[in-house]
């Protein structure tokens, strides 16, 4: 099983991140946390990528049912989506399966939550 689900999209780097941003929000997500993956980098040990930012997705209705249902699960919160460019120059977006993610705990009632979620995140990168 494949741990996300990937599309090469046709817009610019920024213009993606506004894009996924939006696709995620038409879906009931909000982005928590935005990590710039190239300016952290540089920053903590100089080196140079290409960009790449990492949104925290997080959708609060399933979010609340996923904690009902196990209570540490916030370990594996929120849903990450991934904005990058690729070594040819191109920008892809990749969202966690949180299917994939959800493998290693043994609860029916997670794995119908993680179902549903990951059926929105296919939609939203597929919708790119």
């Amino acid at each position: 099983m494949s741990y996300s689900f990937t599309k090469t999209v046709p817009t610019d780097f920024e213009e993606t991140i506004e894009k996924v941003t939006a696709a995620l929000g038409e879906r009931g997500f909000g982005v928590l946390t935005t990590i710039d993956v190239k300016a952290t980098l540089k920053k903590k040990i100089d080196v140079d990528v290409p960009p790449y930012t990492i949104l925290g997705a997080c959708n609060p209705g399933f979010a609340h049912k996923a904690l009902q249902a196990e209570p540490l699960i916030g370990t594996m919160l929120p849903c990450n989506v991934v904005v990058r460019e690729t070594p040819e120059g191109k920008v892809e977006v990749a969202a966690v399966d949180p299917l994939a993610s959800m493998q290693a705990i043994d609860n029916p009632d997670l794995g119908r939550i993680a179902g549903e979620v990951r059926a929105l995140l296919k939609e939203m990168v597929d919708s790119l």
